[in-house]
């Protein structure tokens, strides 16, 4: 940096204007260029005289808000892809975001700032019916100290909530939808989504209990007049409430606007009122009546009486300080009326903390204001009798016998103040803002839930109107449930309720912020620094605890109601992504558990296989992913290995990722899927054993599919295939090959159309190590596709006979299976549709024979005793067939074998030993054999090592006479079995060629049941210790 402010630079200096910081200017020789902060450039230069702004002279994006935003929102930024910069070969980047209307045209909607919006809307929630109408009660029952200690602790509450929203609030931009947006974002949809309906029920209940609350204040209003509409009491509750309430659906249909200017005007009559007040206590009792009906002024001895609590029966209900804070609490709520509206605030992120917490300290200060002048002027019990005056008989009466006094009137803070009638007005403007608030705070809720689409049904009530998106039917809705509440009439039977419905939802705002400071994933990062996630635990432990002292029943019953609405998410898994700590918590713990098990010394009991299945796409080889499931569900993990050799982009690999999990989602299959490009099999399976998975949570088998048709395959592609097979031997793996009559391999009836898998090539094939074929660009996924558009409609659902071909049992009602055939052709043949779930139907009672030929550890036997574990292979029992050296050893066989099987607690139905296998197989057998080879032996002069040589053959003479022999016993004891398990023969490296090792595997299984070749790696995977 220069002297005077300037950069130098290698090619120039950089220059930032005093005057102007946002203009900075390059000088570079024969080039001045002036950039100013919008990032167009201004340059002049001999041979370059065009103004070009920075985007003409690079492909990158510089950093800007729009680039952040999500994927929804208009005027979302169009950051170039990695790729997109790094390979010039790929077409100019083209908008991902395409059909948004241009956020310029947008009609603006109204916005609040934090005074509007937030403190003005808290105070008149906090100051509501409790402040004129229930507050006197509660110092009479609870005494000064308290009542006091009552408005403290509901303050304790609503500051600890506070916090933890404020600091929730500041890590981002908050949405509509308040606490339910705030919940469901933090914790995820499961508890947001239950805080939701049960928030928004609250503050629609909350609507009835200030409308309850200014009808009873105009019944006394009317009483003094001697007016009654129909008893003066309940009854006339109900009608005026009613009306009322049509009153408040009015103004807020109208618009938040005209019901934002209507909350100012009743807040200044609110503060009118609350001066009044003061004013009366300072002054006094002006007249006789006053003093009647218990208004003393300031007096030491009432202060003293009243200083204690004394707690009585009311309406046939014996208070208690918590049962008292019960009835006080719903004060408190307005807290996140601010927050209810978080959809309309200017910023919602700073205007929270500040109106919140603002109004917190002001009411509380009020509210114990307000208890102190009521317990040291008025005394709990009066008659009303001014002729008691003289001998002060006036305040001799029996509990509950009483019209006036701190126990018996919620008139007292009318009567205490200077003029009366600004009481009734306070009074009324406290009752309807709230109302109003929770009128417009409920449907505001309920639309965030219902726009995300987490519960069944209620999609419709989410629908909004006019430019303020306004929720009409959330309206409607409401005014449904507070018509219930206001037919209730009684305050006091509705308070616990909400009491309990806040509470909860305070309870778990406090353990979001809790649970998100714990995990703390790099995404938290709260502006608002005065926060505590312990304080925060315990903010909502206390209002658990609160909930269950003030009513146990009614604590249940929030529960009860909260646990089914969870229970309805959990059980629909909704498909979203929110980025909620529990996510965060998901990743920590899964990495705390692999480092855990990473220093676990493995042991034989606890072994679980752990497969890798080299599927290519999970589409093309059903019946091979389907066959590694049954081994792995419930015991062990798998993954779907992808070894292709074509190279895709980052946009064709994302796209291919998307699809395979998206198929294995459709079926229900718990596996990984990798996909590994550019590398041929052999590299390929090395790469994938070596590369996947973490720490113990390795592939220790990899299973792949026969290649049935070795013998007409490209000898490369066959030798591709065998060193395949090498390798995994060579990392120490087991290895599994699995053959079905059927074939394995469906990638001829997948759909290869634009937009689903790729473009139509007629009919290609799969290769037998699951790769695509290598033909340029076809075949490979459409970048734009999305799996989940396709795939898992109802009507890529078909029904699939759920018996095998092979039953002869009877048929159940609706024995049928669902399968998702959304990536196949139309009118695939019945019988494809049979053999892409022969490992997923019921099996007809049979054997699933094991020939255990050589100790490889135990994997050959442990495999099939899985197997027989699964529902659709419950009715196949255990055949076990094993090699006896001399026929005389055959029973000794047997019996070793039964109690080698007895002690590992494996379940078998019998025991075979077979004695002869070393005698010399038929002729006809033999001629079967030299049949086979015929095509893949060397011819004279030729060093092809991918053909059989005639040494190679003379050499190995034994061993093809043992696999001869071994498939005459297979077609005398297994044909008709269910399937058969066989110890796979080891392929010595530079002895066998690739010709001669499939030929013998092509002995063993053809004309076979399904068949799986499976070799363990020589480790123990059984054991007889407990």
């Amino acid at each position: 940096m220069d002297t005077d402010g300037s950069k130098r630079s290698s090619g120039g200096t950089i220059e930032v204007n005093k005057n102007n910081p946002d203009v900075i200017t390059l000088h570079v020789p024969g080039l001045v260029s002036t950039t100013n902060s919008d990032n167009t450039s201004r340059s002049r230069n001999s041979s370059f005289l065009s103004d070009k702004s920075w985007h003409h002279h690079t492909q990158e994006a510089l950093p800007r808000l729009d680039n952040y935003k999500n994927l929804h929102s208009y005027n979302v930024g169009q950051r170039p892809t990695l790729e997109e910069l790094y390979d010039p070969s790929l077409a100019e980047l083209e908008s991902s975001i395409t059909g948004l209307p241009d956020g310029g045209g947008q009609s603006q909607s109204i916005k609040f700032g934090w005074i509007r919006g937030v403190l003005v809307r808290c105070l008149l929630c906090i100051w509501g019916v409790m402040l004129f109408l229930r507050l006197s009660w509660v110092v009479g029952q609870s005494g000064i100290l308290e009542a006091v200690l009552i408005i403290l602790l509901a303050s304790v509450v609503t500051t600890i909530t506070t916090l933890s929203m404020s600091a929730i609030s500041t890590n981002g931009a908050i949405k509509g939808g308040g606490t339910y947006y705030m919940t469901s974002r933090s914790l995820g949809p499961e508890f947001g989504a239950s805080i939701g309906v049960i928030f928004s029920i609250a503050n629609a209940v909350s609507v009835a209990m200030y409308i309850v609350g200014f009808c009873e204040s105009m019944n006394d209003l009317l009483k003094r007049f001697g007016v009654q509409i129909v008893d003066g009491g309940i009854n006339d509750v109900r009608i005026i409430g009613a009306i009322t309430l049509v009153g408040c659906t009015i103004i807020v249909l109208v618009g938040m606007e005209w019901e934002a200017k209507a909350q100012i005007f009743l807040l200044g009559m609110l503060v009118i009122a609350i001066v009044d007040f003061f004013i009366g206590a300072f002054i006094g009792p002006t007249n006789d009546e006053e003093i009647a009906r218990g208004f003393l002024g300031w007096n030491g001895t009432l202060f003293s009486d009243n200083f204690v609590s004394d707690y009585r029966e009311d309406e046939g209900v014996y208070y208690s300080f918590f049962s008292v804070f019960a009835v006080f609490f719903p004060a408190a709520t307005g807290i996140l009326a601010g927050a209810n509206i978080s959809g309309d605030l200017k910023d919602a992120s700073s205007a929270l903390p500040k109106g919140t917490l603002l109004s917190i300290l002001i009411s509380t200060i009020v509210y114990v204001a307000f208890a102190f002048f009521c317990g040291a002027t008025v005394a709990r019990d009066a008659t009303g009798n001014v002729t008691g005056l003289a001998d002060g008989s006036f305040l001799d009466c029996m509990p509950n016998e009483c019209d006036w006094g701190l126990h018996n009137s919620f008139q007292v803070i009318e009567t205490v103040s200077a003029f009366g009638p600004l009481i009734f007005a306070g009074c009324f403007a406290a009752t309807l803002s709230s109302a109003l608030a929770s009128y417009v705070s409920a449907p505001k809720i309920f639309q965030a839930v219902c726009n995300d689409n987490l519960y069944p049904g209620i999609g419709w009530f989410g629908k909004g109107y006019g430019k303020n998106n306004e929720p009409i039917r959330a309206y409607v809705l409401t005014f449904i449930i507070a018509l219930a509440g206001i037919a209730l009439g009684e305050l006091n039977a509705i308070s616990p309720l909400i009491s309990n419905f806040f509470l909860a939802a305070y309870a778990l705002v406090n353990f979001s912020t809790f649970h998100v400071n714990l995990i703390k994933p790099l995404g938290w990062r709260p502006t608002f620094r005065y926060y505590n996630g312990w304080v925060s635990l315990f903010g909502a432990l206390l209002c658990i605890f609160v909930m269950f002292l003030m009513s146990w029943v009614t604590a249940l019953i929030t529960f009860a109601a909260f646990i089914v609405l969870y229970l309805v998410i959990v059980y629909r898994k909704p498909e979203v992504n929110w980025g909620s700590s529990t996510q965060a918590q998901t990743y920590k713990s899964t990495v705390d558990s692999v480092y855990q098990l990473l220093n676990l010394e493995e042991h034989v009991k606890n072994y679980r296989p752990q497969i890798l299945v080299l599927t290519g796409h999970p589409a093309s080889r059903t019946p091979l992913v389907d066959f590694a499931n049954l081994i792995c569900k419930k015991q062990g993990f798998m993954l779907c290995g992808h070894v292709s050799k074509e190279t895709f982009t980052q946009r064709q690999r994302e796209a291919i990722t998307r699809s395979a999990y998206g198929w294995l989602k459709a079926h229900k299959i718990r596996s990984f899927y990798t996909l590994l490009d550019s590398s041929e099999i052999s590299n390929g399976v090395s790469v994938l054993i070596q590369s996947s998975g973490l720490g113990k949570m390795r592939p220790n088998i990899v299973m792949m599919g026969f290649m049935a048709d070795w013998t007409t395959r490209d000898p490369n592609e066959l030798s591709e295939y065998f060193e395949g097979i090498h390798a995994a031997f060579s990392q120490g793996v087991a290895v599994a090959i699995l053959r079905a009559p059927q074939g394995l391999d469906f990638s001829d009836y997948i759909r290869f159309l634009d937009g689903v898998v790729g473009k139509s090539v007629g009919s290609p094939r799969m290769l037998g190590n699951g790769e695509m074929p290598k033909s340029g660009t076809e075949g490979i996924p459409n970048p734009a596709f999305e799996y989940q558009e396709s795939v898992g409609s109802m009507d890529s659902i078909v029904s699939v006979d759920e018996k095998a071909p092979q039953s002869k049992t009877k048929k159940k009602k609706d024995s049928t299976l669902k399968i998702d055939v959304s990536l196949y052709g139309e009118n695939v043949p019945k019988n494809i549709l049979e053999n892409l779930t022969v490992f997923r139907r019921k099996q007809p009672k049979g054997f699933i024979d094991v020939w255990w030929l050589y100790d490889d550890g135990g994997l050959s036997v442990l495999l099939p005793y899985i197997m027989t574990t699964r529902k659709a292979w419950k009715n196949s029992k255990l055949r076990i067939f094993c090699i006896a050296n001399k026929r005389d050893e055959i029973d000794i066989g047997q019996k070793g074998m039964a109690a080698l099987l007895s002690k590992f607690r494996i379940d078998y139905s019998d025991v075979i030993a077979v004695s002869d296998v070393n005698r010399s197989p038929s002729e006809e057998t033999k001629q079967w054999f030299n049949d086979l080879i015929k095509p893949s032996l060397q011819a004279s002069g030729s060093e092809d090592h991918n053909k059989i040589s005639k040494s190679e053959l003379l050499e190995m003479k034994d061993k093809c006479n043992r696999h001869m022999r071994l498939r005459e016993l297979l077609l005398q004891h297994s044909k008709d079995s269910n399937m058969v398990f066989m110890t796979l023969p080891i392929p010595k490296r530079g002895v066998v060629s690739a010709a001669l090792y499939m030929s013998w595997m092509e002995t063993l299984t053809k004309d076979m049941p399904p068949f799986l070749l499976v070799r363990g790696n020589q480790t123990s995977v059984l054991t007889f210790y407990s």
